[in-house]
Formats: structure tokens, C-alpha cells, sequence
């Protein structure tokens, strides 16, 4: 496996959001309507990887964006965990812990203070992946707020015990 650095809008990363929006209207009845743009991932305020498989095909992705104090929940150092997806092909060799691991150190090294992410309650293994990288539950935030299925999670990149 080769994790690569990348823009959201490259076509490998398209290709994988392609596929995580058919997963979620699966899961939920519609794809993810969050606002995002390529720029929101640009460092030092932002990070996107890709993985590749030993045949140069992408099977992982996941990003974070700078987030601060503002009236959609965040607080001001936020780091917000985007875009987190593997293949189904490749689940369960611990791509989705390496790329998490890797956006961690790029947005604490970027003064990023708490990683953030909102995911669902239909997505159960991305809620025990999280739950096992130390993430715990923190105020709702985001666009899906509001939504019942809605489960915001929250990790500090200062204080490993928080």
C-alpha cells in the first residue's frame, strides 16, 4: 500500500467519493450534501491522501479541513476528519487506521488542536474504527446537526488523554 498526497478534485479521489456517496445513499437514501471544495484540503489548512494497492488502483481515501469557532458547532482548532472510505474490496487490512493516523500527525503539526468527524449511526464499523482510535463523542456540528443518525466524534491532537 502507498498513501500519496493529493487535491480532492484529482480523478482518483473523484472516483472514490463517487463510490462513498453510492455507499451512503445505500445506507441513508442520499448521498452526502455537506459543502466541500478542493481548496478546503489545500495545506497548511487542509490535507486529502489517497491509498494505492500494490497494482497503483486507489482503494482508500480520507482528508481533513480546518475548522474554527463558528455557529455550525466548531471550535476554534478544529481539524474535521472528510471523505473517510475504503473500498470494499480492502476493507479490513488497516488502510482506514493509516490514513487516519496520517491526517492526526499533518493537523497536529498544522496547530490543528481536536480532530473532529460526523458520521452515522448506519455506519457502524466507522464508529468502532473511531471508538478504537480514541475518538469519543462531542457536541453535534455540521450540516446533519440536526439529523437523528447523525453521531459527531471528537479526538484532542494536545492531550492524548482527552
Amino acid at each position: 500500500m502507498e498513501i500519496r498526497k493529493t487535491r480532492y478534485n484529482e480523478p482518483a479521489a473523484v472516483r472514490l467519493n463517487d463510490l462513498v456517496q453510492r455507499e451512503y445513499v445505500e445506507r441513508y437514501g442520499d448521498g452526502d450534501a455537506t459543502p466541500m471544495a478542493a481548496d478546503h484540503f489545500d495545506p497548511p489548512h487542509g490535507l486529502y491522501l489517497v491509498a494505492y494497492d500494490a497494482d497503483g488502483e486507489p482503494v482508500a481515501s480520507g482528508g481533513w479541513r480546518a475548522q474554527d469557532a463558528s455557529p455550525e458547532g466548531h471550535d476554534d482548532g478544529d481539524a474535521e476528519v472528510k471523505r473517510m472510505f475504503v473500498v470494499r474490496e480492502a476493507r479490513g487490512r488497516g488502510l482506514a487506521r493509516a490514513i487516519l493516523a496520517e491526517l492526526e500527525a499533518s493537523a497536529a503539526a498544522a496547530g490543528r488542536t481536536r480532530m473532529v468527524l460526523e458520521t452515522g449511526l448506519r455506519q457502524p464499523e466507522a464508529i468502532s474504527l473511531y471508538e478504537s482510535c480514541g475518538y469519543r463523542p462531542v457536541k453535534k456540528f455540521g450540516y446533519y446537526r440536526d439529523q437523528d443518525l447523525s453521531v459527531c466524534l471528537g479526538k484532542s491532537l494536545v492531550d492524548p488523554q482527552d
